[in-house]
């Protein structure tokens, strides 16, 4: 009767086989890297080095010649004081993502606006609905004039082509 096991299919003569040891250095170590710290791997070696964001919109991604048109109905207005005498002051205008997913966005103020208000930032990307809100800092640098400065900060989303407008009242007193 012949034997039930199962046939050695390499030749007598092969050795290539690991060693017990090799590997035990990790898998780096064979090819020069040294183990845990050193990389070998091409491609690797700025890996822990930090990154950098591609895409999304940044202040000079503005086309040249936009015009902040403001909606015929405000979606809210934002009041707040400054002292006139003083460098100006900020408000932070919090606005909650209310798209499907991410979206890039303009942000400034209509050409009527009062020149001493600003907002940063002017462009970005705003998070899908549920994520993180987008906050606008508002800025009034009334240069010693007293009085209430108006505008109309207008955020448009170009994909969509949907824009919030907001009513803006800075008090310098």
């Amino acid at each position: 009767m012949h034997s039930t096991d199962v046939g050695d299919y390499f030749p007598e003569d092969y050795e290539g086989g690991p060693e017990f040891e090799e590997g035990m250095l990790g898998s780096q170590a064979k090819t020069g890297g040294g183990g845990t710290n050193d990389v070998a791997t091409p491609g690797m070696e700025d890996f822990g080095k930090g990154g950098y964001v591609i895409g999304g919109l940044e202040d000079t991604n503005i086309p040249e010649g936009f015009e902040f048109v403001p909606s015929s109905v405000p979606d809210g207005t934002v009041k707040f004081t400054v002292a006139g005498s003083s460098k100006g002051g900020s408000h932070s205008h919090v606005v909650s993502p209310f798209c499907m997913g991410f979206e890039d966005f303009y942000a400034g103020f209509t050409p009527s606006s009062h020149p001493s208000l600003q907002v940063h930032p002017t462009s970005g990307r705003m998070d899908r609905r549920g994520g993180e809100d987008s906050v606008f800092t508002i800025k009034c640098q009334p240069n010693g004039q007293a009085g209430t400065f108006k505008g109309q900060l207008v955020v448009f989303l170009p994909d969509e082509g949907d824009k919030l407008t907001y009513d803006i009242e800075a008090e310098a007193y």
